[in-house]
């Protein structure tokens, strides 16, 4: 991104772009059909003010994927017990109910699974920090990794349409999963 200082009108102008954004991906339905001419001209912004922000409008969805990531590795989120694990989990699925639809046309795309690689990563790290003093065993990773592939797993399902479960329903048993296994 462009951008690199962000005042207060640079982050009303980016979430301007974002928002409308959001609407043209949710009448389009598909991310190469939508045009900077298009999305400037209904946000009622100049080319250069487009610019200035972003270089294109894969930019602008990788910005959508950026801000899930940083609100997963927020220094906020800090992990100490298992609620707050728990507490993680919904912060994930609060974030995805919160951009629905704008998550089911990115994630449905094959560029996503390089978002989810990083998701993968990010919160396998965080909940293994916060679970390696407590438990003490050398399947730990492990099953730390297992949990979470399962979950990105469900979620990509859900988004691409593949899913019977909503998305409350996969928090409901994240929550069961995750208690069977590290209790």
């Amino acid at each position: 991104m462009k951008v690199q200082c962000l005042n207060s009108s640079s982050i009303k102008t980016r979430n301007l772009i974002k928002k409308t954004f959001a609407e043209l991906i949710n009448e389009k339905k598909q991310l190469n059909k939508i045009t900077v001419t298009e999305l400037v001209k209904r946000a009622q912004l100049t080319r250069s003010t487009f610019y200035t922000h972003y270089d294109n409008i894969y930019e602008v969805a990788k910005d959508y994927q950026m801000q899930t990531i940083e609100l997963l590795c927020s220094e906020d989120l800090k992990l100490y017990s298992k609620q707050d694990i728990i507490n993680y989990f919904e912060n994930i699925i609060q974030c995805l109910k919160d951009n629905e639809q704008t998550y089911k046309l990115l994630l449905s795309a094959n560029e996503s699974l390089i978002f989810l690689e990083k998701l993968k990563n990010i919160a396998i790290q965080k909940i293994y920090d916060a679970l390696k003093d407590e438990y003490i065993d050398k399947y730990l990773e492990l099953n730390i990794s297992f949990l979470i592939n399962g979950i990105l797993t469900e979620i990509l399902k859900y988004f691409r349409n593949e899913s019977i479960y909503s998305l409350d329903e996969l928090l409901v048993n994240i929550k069961k999963w995750f208690e069977k296994i590290f209790n």
